[in-house]
């Protein structure tokens, strides 16, 4: 059985630690491999074989990471050997491919720095505004209804610029609009390839 554990680590040591956890929760299980990526320029990656032959398991998954552009992940994959030797291919695979199969399952995101834009309406404007995110692909977060409603969306930096005129136009100039600053936005990617 192979199972495998993702993780966001902020440092060398969060991933240490998270490592650490895992090996605590399957003390009985015979591998506790691992493979990392951390770093804005991936300047740290480690893997390790945990026992298995060399190359046969820490590697395979750092592969997978980086053949998918990952960054600041951890994956943690514990086997429990069921008596059936896989020889050094069979492994690979099977470590690569629960680093694979875990990345399909829980999905992709890319980190964006978008312009967090704060927009005032009244009731009567907020009843349209889902018109206006549905039409330019948007999501509003946190609205906040006192004497009028007051909502945030966040907007890629190169669109800010036509979603700002899009909003006047829409509203016909009566609509408030402030610039927040930037937030480092999580956007899911659509399709993970195999």
């Amino acid at each position: 059985r192979f199972l495998c554990y993702l993780h966001k680590p902020f440092s060398e040591e969060d991933a240490k630690e998270y490592i650490l956890k895992i090996k605590k929760e399957h003390p009985n299980a015979r591998h506790h491999c691992y493979a990392f990526i951390i770093g804005e320029h991936n300047e740290i990656q480690r893997s390790n074989d945990d026992g298995e032959p060399g190359g046969t398991a820490g590697v395979p998954m750092l592969e997978c990471l980086t053949n998918r552009n990952m960054q600041d992940t951890l994956a943690v994959t514990v086997r429990y050997f069921g008596g059936i030797k896989l020889g050094a291919g069979g492994l690979i695979r099977a470590y690569a491919g629960s680093v694979a199969q875990a990345v399909r399952e829980i999905g992709l995101v890319e980190i964006k720095e978008q312009v967090v834009l704060g927009i005032t309406l009244s009731y009567s404007q907020y009843q349209e505004f889902a018109n206006f995110l549905k039409d330019h692909q948007l999501t509003e977060q946190d609205p906040m209804f006192t004497d009028q409603v007051a909502t945030t969306i966040f907007v890629d930096k190169e669109d800010t610029r036509s979603i700002t005129a899009a909003l006047v136009e829409f509203y016909n100039g009566k609509v408030l609009i402030e610039d927040q600053g930037i937030r480092e936005v999580e956007v899911p990617l659509l399709s993970v390839e195999n």
